[in-house]
């Protein structure tokens, strides 16, 4: 069964070695109880060790069953161990964060017994050597002959062919002793019993063979033994060829594996164990998963509030296509309006940074940036065929300019009545007009110079959408009704339900009077003359809702009075005919202000006119007089402007003077008065557009590069056309998307226009609209050569991107920096895991006598470090779960409300964080868990 040949085993210590065992030569029975004896140092503990396969002889050859263990492999040798041999060690080695039970079922888990089997036999064993009941305590709390108990349960309960004891009792009183060497006598009527002993009487009451060993030879053996004889290899020819047979076909399943889960247990065990400092270190590991999770929450939280109000952006930022724009997203992308110059890098010199070079070097850039779009009828058709499911609304802009057509009630003092005694003078003026006639009063004043901010500040009328579910979405109704026609008219206010004074002001809702007061309210020199009663700071809505405004035609306002070569003069009437009766009368039908979780809204703030409307508007005004003169001269305005024909102009015929009289005057003016301002037909009144295109002008007889930008700028002729009603082409199409995701439906529809490779077709629509939505309306398909390149804006991607890679390139910094406590983390968790194996050799020894392997070794303090980082990424998503509710409810108290989470963690970022955890403690565990795979067994086993 067992067969030692010329056991050699030498020690290598420095440049000496050491002889332990010098050729041993010994055979052992199936069934016998062996004692080997000798004194302290002579080579017994290491031949017992050799015989169990915990070390490795030099030379000679250990055969089991017939075999040699030349050849076995780490893998034999694991097997061997497990299946074959039992150890009783002197110091019981239990597990001391296991119990009894699990103390004893570990041999057999390393075997793969399964569960249920292994506590069954685990039991039995336990049963068999005394400690019914005692399965779930912990070894400390047994005494030191129950502990040798466990330990002999623990090596019986494989069942092993021999079981190997070393100093039994070495650490027992003699009555313990006693019962302990009874115990395995007993045993050894059932199998090969060897045990190390310096104590002779043991091994004489109890031994049926006695070995003595000094200095690593055999001095005395009482009762040898040299193998079979022939006759008992005839007898047991037969039965020892099945059981032969047999044992192979057992060797063939034989194993020795711990699996994972056990070392998960054992490892999770062992931490539970040192509880506190476990605890202290989830804490430190964490710290750099809270780093990051916080960055990567606070980063997706602004993502994601940006993303929230995307849709809401839509509704203030739609799609524009207008007939000159800048293209914004090469802007961006272009790096040619980087300012360079020359800096003199000596003497006392003032460097020059070279503007004039800059515009004059980059005006071709300038040039490529602005471009200028031919919306014509084909186009505007193609839009008003994008599929429905695309959008919510779509605006088209045609242009207009209302002020000078739309007439409303206005009052003035009587002449020369005192503030005291004041009573109205009304009449019916244009929006215009009274926009003049106030600009001229604050000319007229010492705060002339705020006089244009009456006119540039905010627009009278502005097309707007009519979809009222839209509205809806994004408007509460405070008074009346949303539009039911098309001369129906929305008023809308900001959040805190406000409109201007001087929109007001400009719509006729003040009086000359309260303006007058308005001015001089807080001027202390003038005290005397305010009135209070005249003062007017708020509205009713039925005030708002109850003005009358009037719109009449192009016919009706402008009256041709003289024809020159370039230009028809005409003179427009600033005051309402009795006798007109061409007028569509608007009906103020709703007030509205913007829901309180809305940052953006579809409708600008002031008064807003349908779309039908604006079709009405065209309908009536493009076969006007004004509008056939602009047609045949092309780009040209009725009276000149300075050095530039601007528009239309005429000069009032009454003024408010300060003194709080009101004085007419003849249209060309008196002596000893000064004619009013002009007012300009269409949106040539623009003050902003006259500055710039005079600039343009006077750079362009310097430079013909800039003249391009000029023309481009100034075609005049369809914006003119376009304000006084002339054309059905839009000189806008806006496009308001049903989401965020949606709109790249509508850039893709778009961009069809654009491909250079496809034909498109799309419904013809008559210019008036009257057949829209008709389902005979007949196909039109352009090819690539009957259309040209329209370009959008989408402002919305523009702001999300620039938004998304600022918060990208400040995300990827503050991670960088905070992964820097990762990092950290990783080596403390190596030192920590270090540590644990510095402490844990003993239970390296132990589970290597029971055949666990070096992987099941590595594999222990692997699921250690495992555990450590998986409590380490939990525990950092907790923390940082908890701080993002803080930090909401903060943001949020700060913020009134209006941002309600600035932190978001997602549940792919924590398990990510997670993973990585776990990652990196399983790296940070790896060197430690390789050194511990690679602990001789023999020494581990020896560790205190």
């Amino acid at each position: 069964m067992l067969e030692l040949k010329d056991i050699v085993k030498n020690y290598y210590v420095a440049d000496k070695t050491v002889e332990a065992l010098k050729g041993i030569n010994l055979n052992f029975r199936d069934k016998e109880f062996v004692s080997i004896l000798g004194p302290s140092g002579c080579g017994k503990t290491t031949l017992l060790n050799i015989i169990g396969g915990l070390d490795q002889y030099t030379t000679g050859d250990l055969i089991i069953n017939g075999r040699s263990t030349k050849s076995f492999s780490d893998r034999d040798w694991d097997v061997y161990r497990n299946h074959r041999i039992g150890f009783i060690f002197q110091t019981y080695n239990l597990i001391p964060h296991q119990t009894v039970l699990e103390n004893v079922e570990l041999a057999l888990t390393i075997a793969g017994v399964s569960k249920q089997e292994r506590v069954e036999r685990a039991k039995r064993a336990l049963d068999k050597v005394g400690l019914k009941g005692e399965y779930n305590k912990k070894p400390n709390q047994l005494s030191g002959g129950q502990q040798q108990r466990v330990a002999i349960a623990r090596a019986l309960v494989n069942e092993p062919e021999i079981l190997l004891a070393d100093e039994p009792t070495g650490a027992l009183d003699t009555q313990t002793s006693i019962q302990i060497m009874e115990l395995i006598k007993e045993i050894a009527s059932e199998r090969l019993v060897i045990m190390v002993t310096h104590n002779p009487d043991l091994a004489n009451a109890y031994s049926t063979r006695i070995i003595r060993i000094l200095d690593g030879e055999i001095k005395e053996d009482s009762n040898p033994y040299f193998g079979k004889s022939e006759e008992e290899t005839q007898v047991a020819s037969v039965a020892d060829t099945e059981k032969k047979s047999s044992k192979k076909v057992k060797n063939k399943t034989e194993k020795a594996k711990m699996s994972f889960w056990t070392a998960f247990k054992l490892s999770a065990k062992n931490l539970i164990s040192k509880l506190k400092r476990t605890i202290m270190v989830i804490i430190a590991g964490s710290i750099g998963i809270i780093g990051v999770l916080s960055v990567l929450s606070v980063s997706t939280g602004v993502k994601d509030y940006i993303t929230s109000f995307q849709d809401d952006m839509l509704a203030g930022n739609p799609i524009a296509i207008e007939a000159t724009g800048m293209d914004y997203n090469a802007m961006m992308d272009s790096s040619s309006f980087a300012m360079k110059y020359d800096a003199i890098e000596y003497g006392d010199w003032v460097n020059v940074n070279s503007m004039l070079e800059y515009f004059i070097t980059n005006q071709n850039a300038w040039s490529e940036l602005m471009y200028t779009n031919d919306i014509n009828a084909d186009y505007a058709n193609y839009i008003k065929s994008m599929p429905r499911e695309y959008y919510k609304e779509i605006l088209f802009d045609y242009g207009l300019e209302l002020m000078p057509s739309i007439y409303t009630d206005f009052s003035a003092f009587t002449d020369e009545t005192k503030y005291s005694e004041y009573s109205e003078y009304s009449r019916v003026m244009s929006i215009n007009a009274i926009t003049e006639t106030y600009t001229a009063l604050l000319e007229k004043t010492e705060y002339k110079d705020y006089s244009s901010y009456v006119t540039q500040i905010v627009r009278g009328f502005t097309e707007g959408i009519a979809n009222n579910d839209y509205i809806l979405e994004q408007y509460d109704v405070l008074a009346g009704e949303l539009p039911k026609k098309s001369t129906d008219i929305i008023v809308v206010l900001n959040d805190d339900e406000q409109l201007t004074d001087l929109f007001l002001t400009q719509l006729g809702y003040y009086t000359q009077e309260q303006f007058y007061n308005m001015i001089y309210k807080y001027n202390d020199e003038i005290k005397d003359s305010y009135v209070e009663s005249l003062n007017k700071n708020k509205f009713s809505y039925d005030e708002i809702l109850g003005k009358k405004f009037t719109w009449y035609p192009n016919d009706t306002i402008y009256k041709a009075k003289s024809v020159g070569k370039l230009y028809q003069e005409y003179e427009y009437f600033y005051e309402a005919d009795e006798s007109w009766d061409t007028g569509l009368e608007l009906d103020i039908c709703a007030i509205v202000k913007p829901k309180a979780n809305r940052s953006y809204g579809a409708l600008e703030t002031g008064f807003i006119y349908t779309e039908d409307f604006a079709r009405e508007v065209v309908k009536r005004n493009i076969n006007s007089e004004i509008v056939k003169n602009i047609n045949k001269y092309g780009n040209v305005a009725s009276l000149k402007y300075g050095e530039m024909p601007m528009g239309i102009h005429y000069d009032l015929k009454y003024l408010y003077s300060l003194d709080g009289s009101l004085t007419f005057v003849e249209a060309d003016g008196e002596e000893g008065h000064d004619p009013m301002k002009q007012i300009f037909v269409g949106k040539s009144n623009s003050g902003m557009r006259q500055m710039f295109m005079s600039y343009m002008s006077d750079f362009s007889s310097g430079s013909s590069g800039s003249g391009d930008i000029m023309s481009s700028l100034a075609n005049m002729k369809e914006m003119d056309l376009n304000s006084v009603g002339g054309s059905y082409v839009p000189v806008g199409i806006y496009i308001y998307p049903k989401s965020f995701d949606d709109k790249y439906l509508v850039t893709d529809y778009l961009n069809l226009w654009n491909n250079d490779e496809k034909s498109v077709t799309f419904n013809d629509y008559k210019a008036d609209l009257s057949d829209y939505g008709s389902t005979s309306v007949k196909k039109k398909t352009l090819n690539v050569s009957g259309r040209e390149h329209i370009k959008y804006t989408d402002s919305v991607e523009v702001v999300v991107r620039m938004m998304n890679n600022v918060i990208d390139v400040i995300t990827y910094a503050l991670v960088v920096f905070t992964a820097l406590s990762l990092v950290v983390s990783t080596v403390m968790v190596g030192i920590i895991t270090y540590v644990s194996v510095v402490e844990r050799v003993k239970e390296i020894g132990i589970i290597r006598s029971l055949g666990g392997r070096k992987k099941d070794v590595s594999h222990l303090f692997n699921a250690e470090t495992f555990i450590i980082g998986l409590a380490s990424g939990i525990f950092g998503v907790l923390v940082t779960w908890l701080l993002t509710l803080l930090a909401n409810v903060i943001v949020g108290a700060v913020s009134g409300g209006m941002i309600a989470v600035i932190a978001h963690l997602t549940w792919s970022n924590a398990l990510i964080m997670i993973l990585v955890s776990v990652v990196l403690t399983l790296i940070s565990g790896l060197i430690p868990s390789r050194a511990a795979a690679r602990k001789n067994p023999v020494e581990a086993l020896r560790t205190e």
